[in-house]
């Protein structure tokens, strides 16, 4: 059976096709510039193309990609009666889902209520959902939230020391994000560990970066909060800061709340300390090159992820893996050693020389005595949405 995954953006529209039998990918690609005078579709499929097309809304980008995946030239399927069903990458569920749900006028309404919690991305998911039901009225639509995994956090983790009523009242409350990277990876986790009850830190790492603690394939805590903004320093993102010292740079720098939002999220991180870029790529390059500030970035980078490691290992009361996974999990062997430097009293031993050079794909980085499992494992988002769509189809 065929699942077609969808990531609505404002002006873009990511997709995939995924063989649900196989799990192979069949086509994937993405709209840029949806609503904006010249648009493109990028598609790979039996053949790599790229189609200018008007593109006014998600609607018209929609009917492109399906176009695309039945063309006799570079598709992949002979009609879209192939397409079984559409799951979508939704960022918030509020406290109104604690799964991934099938879409109905009941539901849709539900996501639409939660859109001040993620006004950035929600309008843009619920255009993809809406353009699809258009399009395809016949196959069923499942919504796969960012933050549904994290549901399983006891109160005391996801409460923030405000008053109860206004917590009632607004929902203001730690949620957690990259929901479907942590799932997948706790379940690759124990399909490689050979069991389901185990105590395990997920390490999403990239330009946006949170660490999930996880017990028995359950959530109970993690970096991310009420936004993307809390937690590790990231690429542009400050990370965990005194709300007080905000203020005092908003008097400081004459800035408003909106202005002020935009430089936490945008202009800090490794980008704001380190001064060469948010890509780690090349703050590695400025870290061997002697960049005072870069090296300075890294050591705080993998200073927070490391204390994050041991406040979760006390939460779980125990530690039986670390698993690094993103971009700059998976390919920054600097990132990785200066994380579990100094975990060796967890009974972690670590093989510091594969470290540098590991295999591509699953690797295991601990030696056979290490009483704490370390591994490099790739995440698959795209595939857990194909999943909890073929779970809820």
């Amino acid at each position: 059976m065929k699942i077609l995954v969808i990531n609505a953006g404002s002006s873009s529209l990511k997709y995939q096709l995924i063989e649900t039998d196989t799990e192979a990918v069949l086509a994937k690609g993405v709209c840029e510039r949806i609503g904006q005078e010249t648009s493109l579709l990028k598609h790979k499929g039996s053949k790599n193309v790229e189609i200018s097309a008007k593109m006014p809304t998600h609607k018209e980008a929609i009917t492109l990609v399906l176009n695309a995946l039945v063309d006799k030239d570079h598709g992949v399927i002979a009609s879209m009666d192939e397409i079984v069903a559409v799951g979508h990458r939704v960022l918030h569920s509020g406290e109104d889902f604690k799964d991934s749900v099938k879409v109905t006028p009941e539901t849709l309404a539900k996501i639409e209520s939660n859109i001040d919690l993620g006004p950035l991305h929600m309008p843009a998911n619920i255009m993809g959902i809406k353009a699809c039901m258009e399009v395809m009225p016949s196959a069923p639509q499942v919504a796969v939230f960012d933050t549904t995994f994290h549901s399983t956090m006891p109160q005391y983790a996801y409460m923030y020391a405000i008053p109860y009523d206004d917590y009632k009242q607004f929902k203001v409350r730690k949620y957690g994000f990259h929901g479907t990277s942590h799932l997948f990876i706790a379940g690759e986790t124990a399909r490689l560990m050979g069991k389901k009850d185990f105590k395990m830190v997920s390490c999403h790492l990239g330009n946006g970066a949170s660490l999930c603690a996880i017990v028995n394939g359950k959530c109970i805590d993690t970096t991310m909060g009420f936004t993307p903004l809390e937690g590790l320093l990231m690429g542009t993102r400050s990370g965990d800061i005194d709300p007080a010292a905000i203020e005092y740079l908003m008097d400081k720098k004459g800035m408003d709340i909106h202005q002020a939002l935009n430089y936490l999220n945008k202009e800090c991180g490794v980008l704001g300390v380190g001064g060469v870029g948010s890509d780690f790529r090349d703050l590695e390059k400025g870290v061997k090159d002697g960049n005072e500030r870069a090296i300075l970035a890294m050591d705080m980078f993998c200073y927070r992820v490391k204390k994050y490691v041991g406040a979760y290992a006390a939460a779980m009361g125990g530690l039986d893996a670390i698993v690094f996974t993103g971009g700059i999990g998976e390919h920054e062997a600097i990132v990785r050693r200066k994380v579990v430097e100094g975990l060796e009293f967890l009974g972690l031993d670590f093989n510091y020389e594969y470290n540098e050079n590991p295999d591509d794909g699953i690797t295991e980085l601990s030696t056979d005595k290490s009483k704490v499992k370390v591994y490099i494992l790739p995440t698959n988002e795209e595939l857990v949405i194909a999943r909890e769509t073929l779970r809820l189809k």
